[in-house]
């Protein structure tokens, strides 16, 4: 059985389409400040840098850090 764990930023935009969009990014500092992930957001924005299916993006809808641990029960190599 093998544990292994994961961490994402996620950074959620709203859309012209109405819905909302999210960029995550893989292991984020540990002591990323949410001022450091709004400055970062709002360059998104103000540059317009990505346009999602879902139109172009046009706020801040979320931030968050997630952290998953996964156990992989089975392991067909072994089996």
């Amino acid at each position: 059985m093998t544990v292994s764990t994961n961490r994402v930023l996620r950074l959620t935009f709203s859309t012209t389409g109405g819905g909302t969009a999210s960029i995550t990014l893989a292991d984020p500092r540990p002591d990323l400040s949410p001022s450091e992930a709004l400055e970062v957001m709002n360059t998104v924005l103000s540059r317009n840098v990505f346009l999602s299916p879902g139109g172009t993006l046009t706020g801040i809808r979320d931030i968050k850090v997630i952290d998953t641990t996964t156990n992989d029960l089975f392991d067909p190599q072994q089996a």
